[in-house]
């Protein structure tokens, strides 16, 4: 089958390797679309980052560069290891994208995707969802409604990623939310904030981002930061009092710093992206309106 493979900092190619079977307690996925995650983007330009360089394999999956990428999949279940009955061949599916070491639980109610040497198929072994199938453990193989198109499907896991960080915010109904970046990610996270009630503000230099935030209905308001300042926009809609809460979609230096100008004393700032390179962050900004700056991963 052919696959993109990452071999280093931009060198991805697409080659002819064997196919996979499915082993004891897998599902053998014959994937229908994968997203090209901002992650990925970063691990041309940046990496490796997530992505074990040769010669140094991951301690959990064992793999090592050249990998198989991708890990925003959809598609439907072609095969069935030993053990799996709980599922059936042609059933539509996502892979939620996970490497876990054995050592830790990975019942939903636990922080999983915090355990230590977390990594993500796609990107730290396991195959990829940029190959055209997949052996995945049945854990992580999620069955969805076959109302839900392909294509769409393979947006649920960014879907996942934007609700995430809606819920490490602390962010609530009624509130001003400043989306910095209406990239995919930016897009789905202000979806996710509109659907829990909240004034959502979107900043991206892109036109055409823009327009499909309004267009789409999950943003009130789409600022283009070239032709007016964030800051002040964003205090002339909130009463001058700035955003409750702030996203970072585009690890960006200067996108950061603005969010921390844009919001009131006491936010919430959540950073979103994987960033490639150290940013350079007022922490003044930082202490004097004592803002919570909070990560979220996954």
């Amino acid at each position: 089958m052919r696959a993109a493979r990452y071999y280093d900092n931009r060198d991805i190619r697409i080659e002819e390797v064997e196919a996979p079977e499915p082993g004891p307690g897998q599902v053998l996925v014959e994937v229908a679309w994968c997203g090209i995650c901002g992650t990925d983007l970063h691990e041309y330009l940046d990496g490796p980052i997530f992505i074990p360089p040769a010669g140094h394999p991951h301690p959990v999956s064992g793999e090592e560069a050249p990998l198989t990428m991708g890990h925003e999949m959809s598609g439907t279940v072609a095969a069935l290891g030993e053990g799996v009955t709980d599922i059936e061949v042609g059933q539509p599916v996502v892979v939620e994208p996970y490497i876990i070491d054995e050592k830790f639980s990975t019942e939903p109610e636990d922080n999983y995707h915090l355990s230590e040497n977390m990594n993500f198929i796609g990107l730290g072994g396991g195959g990829g969802g940029l190959g055209e199938k997949i052996a995945v453990d049945r854990r992580w193989v999620h069955p969805i409604s076959e109302k839900i198109p392909l294509d769409q499907a393979a947006l649920i896991e960014p879907l996942a990623v934007g609700h995430h960080a809606f819920v490490r915010s602390g962010a609530k109904a009624g509130d001003v939310a400043l989306v910095g970046g209406a990239g995919p990610i930016g897009l789905l996270l202000s979806a996710v904030l509109k659907a829990e009630g909240l004034t959502v503000i979107v900043s991206e230099l892109s036109s055409l981002r823009r327009e499909k935030a309004v267009e789409a209905g999950v943003a009130d308001h789409a600022i283009d930061p070239r032709e007016q300042d964030v800051t002040e926009a964003v205090r002339e809609l909130t009463g001058g009092k700035g955003a409750d809460v702030a996203f970072e979609c585009t690890s960006v230096d200067v996108v950061l710093n603005t969010l921390l100008d844009a919001v009131r004393p006491g936010a919430v700032v959540v950073n979103v992206s994987i960033w490639g390179h150290q940013p350079k962050i007022d922490m003044h900004k930082l202490v004097l309106k004592e803002i919570d700056l909070r990560g979220t991963i996954a």
